[in-house]
């Protein structure tokens, strides 16, 4: 197997469905050797096993690529450095850090518990975390070392994180906090030679089979936009050397490709003085009627 990834090595974690199996079997097509992570749990998060991970390897093997299976838990953060050891001593190099893993505990805010909340948190937001802290220590190990690294890390965020999702208080808190913690990451690792981006997918997943599967369903003809093997042609770019961006968060559904703006300094009004309190209100409502209208909260 050959193409942009030729000789790199990737972790993917989430792999071994949806959308991590796509970017592990696309990956692998580029050429990349792929250590496939997947707790193999439940949608509701019971149980593991290693099963849907060994599919994806056995499949990436079957068309002559290289891999390796992993069932690491990518929230608890010794097993997230032991997830990267086991690429580095498989393959004796980390390249490629694609942060998939996630799933969902969806309630209105009224109604959401707090051990939901906790769970969606972590999965999601300490799920990256985890394994970029350790995939970073080991770049910049290797810069220190003289071997600048040409590496790449893609987060997953999600629409709900950068535009709001009702019913959806924590995954578009987590998901908006992984937009911010990729913001951060590529200007501390740039000197290490790591970019670091996101990509917001909208694919037909195990997640997405409850409130939206209607949006979601495949069509009976032509192109198929929810298709998650859409999404991973992108994550293989951004990947390979040749990506010259980082910092930044590409929305991608089907052949569309949206580069995000996010938060950005709008209309402005200030004074050489404290604001009084009764004086707040008009400013407020004339930079509102100045700036940009927010995009609507899915679900709205």
């Amino acid at each position: 197997m050959s193409g942009i990834l030729e000789g790199r090595v990737a972790i993917v974690t989430g792999a071994g469905r949806g959308l991590g199996r796509e970017h592990a079997l696309e990956l692998a097509r580029q050429g990349a050797k792929v250590v496939v992570n997947d707790l193999g749990t439940t949608l509701d998060g019971a149980g593991n096993s290693v099963g849907p991970a060994q599919e994806v390897v056995d499949l990436i093997r079957a068309a002559g690529g290289e891999a390796v299976a992993n069932g690491a838990d990518i929230a608890d953060f010794a097993q997230a450095g032991e997830l990267v050891a086991q690429a580095v001593s498989e393959f004796g190099r980390l390249d490629i850090l694609v942060n998939n893993a996630g799933f969902v505990r969806d309630r209105m805010l009224v109604n959401a518990e707090e051990s939901e909340w906790d769970a969606v948190i972590r999965v999601h937001l300490k799920g990256h975390f985890a394994p970029l802290r350790h995939a970073s220590a080991y770049w910049r190990n290797e810069a220190k070392e003289g071997r600048m690294p040409v590496a790449r890390v893609i987060n997953t965020s999600s629409g709900a994180g950068l535009q709001g999702s009702v019913g959806q208080a924590a995954y578009a808190a987590a998901k908006g906090g992984i937009a911010s913690l990729t913001l951060v990451a590529a200007q501390e690792l740039g000197r290490y030679g790591v970019a670091v981006n996101a990509i917001a997918p909208s694919a037909r997943t195990r997640m997405t089979e409850g409130p939206f599967a209607d949006a979601m369903a495949a069509p009976e003809e032509g192109f198929d936009r929810m298709n998650p093997a859409n999404v991973s042609p992108i994550v293989a770019w951004l990947a390979s050397p040749d990506c010259s961006v980082t910092g930044r968060v590409l929305e991608i559904e089907g052949g569309r490709l949206c580069l995000e703006e996010g938060w950005n300094h709008g209309p402005v009004r200030e004074l050489d003085r404290r604001w009084e309190a009764a004086e707040v209100g008009d400013a407020v409502r004339e930079m509102e009627a100045e700036g940009a209208r927010p995009e609507p909260v899915y679900g709205a």
